[in-house]
């Protein structure tokens, strides 16, 4: 009632602008969006320059695209506010096939949104009319320095970013600072790959993961992505909220960095896993922008629209939470930095009562001792029967996952089969869940299954050749489960 009731009441939504202002430390974008008669929105993005960059990146065609494009992402957290029905992009030019290719990535990355609010009534045909009044290619929106004079649209031949000295080309790789996004820095480190990293909003744990994987501040670009301020009045009023597909951001955001940076290839740090629909027997997914879907679709709007951006593809694409999870337990330098709890992101901690830190205190515990998983969260939350209904969703005895980044529920059941082994193996007594989860029929389903994952691999991916080798071989190739404490004996 309150989605009909708002888009009637705000049926237009409006792109109007966006501008650039340049210095010598970085790039600032301040975008231009307005809901008629309920409020107008400029939230602002900031990029850093490489050290000595003095192009001009505001004359640049393809850097001006791709600021567009991201403005494209950037819309849909200010139109779920009230969702209107017209969204009237004034901002760029987009042909028809751009329109649908938007409308799509709006309604499937919005689809817990949706499903959350109970707006059944949300068809992808009739939910959003996009409307471009450009006609045609516009002028660059080069907006100056306060300062300075303004300069004509188009009064400048374009410039190209140039050439870069080859030690400055390399993959960037976004950090959120959790465990995927480490494994990858790791499997670049040991096939010698030049990288860089990439932070929105840096936060403790992503500072932290860089530091542990050895790069230097040079290697570390900090981008700021500042919300208005018109949005949050309106959340606490009472307006539609919800989730959006933040990791479009990403892949929008990161491809702008890598230009400004001379990197030639953006690595993300998504696995097969992010597949999987969070609500069974629908596509509502949690995870839709981190999924191969959204990948490829994003790589084939890239060729069509942004030609010449940097090759964007997952490291991890042909993998499962479970191998990266075992890969991960044996990277100790990490264990005490990463963090993966939105509950404690604001205070860099592990709330160890969240789905997402059961998820991954389930999905780690194969592969470390008990003591080694107890010291990463803090506590035993095996032991806490309070989170049995968390369980039951992670596992599939309820048909909605949690809204969380988490593991197929297939893996899950089978990282906890391997759990109850390695400990009644290991003469420990089972903890609460464990021993809740072996009088299930789930335990014998997947316990006679036997371990699945271990050389997996997922051929639907983008992974170049010669990265996908290295995925291989230390991954998938020589997949074997190892328990801890036959690991440290042979150590």
């Amino acid at each position: 009632e309150q989605y009909q009731t708002l888009r009637r009441q705000y049926p237009q939504f409006i792109y109007k602008s966006y501008g650039i202002e340049e210095d010598e430390s970085g790039c600032r974008i301040t975008y231009r969006f307005e809901i008629p008669g309920l409020a107008a929105f400029a939230p602002v993005w900031r990029f850093p320059k490489a050290a000595g960059d003095t192009v001009q990146w505001s004359r640049d065609r393809l850097m001006q695209d791709m600021i567009f494009s991201l403005g494209m992402v950037e819309l849909v957290s200010y139109w779920k506010i009230a969702c209107p029905p017209r969204v009237i992009v004034e901002a760029g030019f987009l042909d028809q096939d751009q329109m649908e290719w938007w409308k799509n990535l709006y309604y499937n990355g919005l689809g817990e949104f949706f499903y959350v609010n109970q707006i059944w009534e949300a068809g992808q045909d009739d939910f959003m009319e996009i409307v471009c009044n450009v006609q045609s290619q516009p002028e660059l929106q080069c907006q100056p320095e306060p300062q300075s004079q303004p300069e004509p649209y188009g009064s400048r031949p374009l410039q190209a970013p140039g050439s870069r000295s080859p030690q400055e080309k390399g993959v960037l790789v976004p950090i959120g600072g959790g465990k995927d996004s480490a494994v990858t820095l790791e499997l670049l480190r040991g096939a010698g790959v030049p990288i860089h990293a990439y932070i929105i909003n840096p936060r403790g744990a992503a500072i932290h993961t860089t530091e542990a994987a050895g790069l230097k501040e040079g290697q570390v670009l900090n981008a700021r992505r500042t919300l208005d301020p018109n949005m949050l009045e309106l959340n606490r009023q009472g307006y539609l909220n919800g989730h959006t597909p933040f990791s479009a951001l990403v892949a929008f955001s990161s491809i702008i960095a890598a230009r400004m940076h001379g990197l030639s290839q953006v690595a993300l740090s998504n696995e097969s896993s992010a597949n999987e629909s969070t609500v069974q027997g629908s596509t509502v997914n949690h995870q839709y922008s981190k999924s191969f879907k959204f990948e490829k679709d994003f790589h084939e709007y890239q060729n069509r629209y942004l030609p010449g951006s940097a090759g964007y593809f997952s490291m991890l694409r042909p993998l499962s939470e479970f191998q990266i999870a075992r890969y991960f337990a044996k990277q100790k330098q990490y264990h005490p930095i990463f963090r993966s709890c939105n509950a404690g992101s604001r205070t860099d901690s592990w709330c160890g009562h969240c789905p997402k830190c059961l998820f991954v205190y389930l999905i780690l515990s194969p592969f470390l001792s008990s003591q080694e998983v107890r010291d990463i969260f803090g506590r035993d939350m095996l032991q806490d029967e309070a989170m049995k209904e968390t369980l039951e969703q992670l596992i599939g005895i309820r048909e909605e996952k949690p809204f969380e980044c988490v593991g197929s529920r297939a893996e899950i059941n089978t990282a906890m089969v391997l759990t109850i082994q390695r400990m009644e193996e290991e003469g420990e007594m089972l903890p609460a869940l464990l021993s809740y989860y072996k009088g299930t029929g789930l335990y014998k389903q997947y316990q006679a299954a036997g371990d699945r994952y271990s050389s997996y691999y997922d051929s639907e991916n983008l992974v170049p050749p010669a990265l996908d080798r290295v995925v291989r071989e230390n991954c998938v190739d020589g997949g074997t489960l190892t328990h801890p404490k036959k690991e440290n004996e042979r150590e």
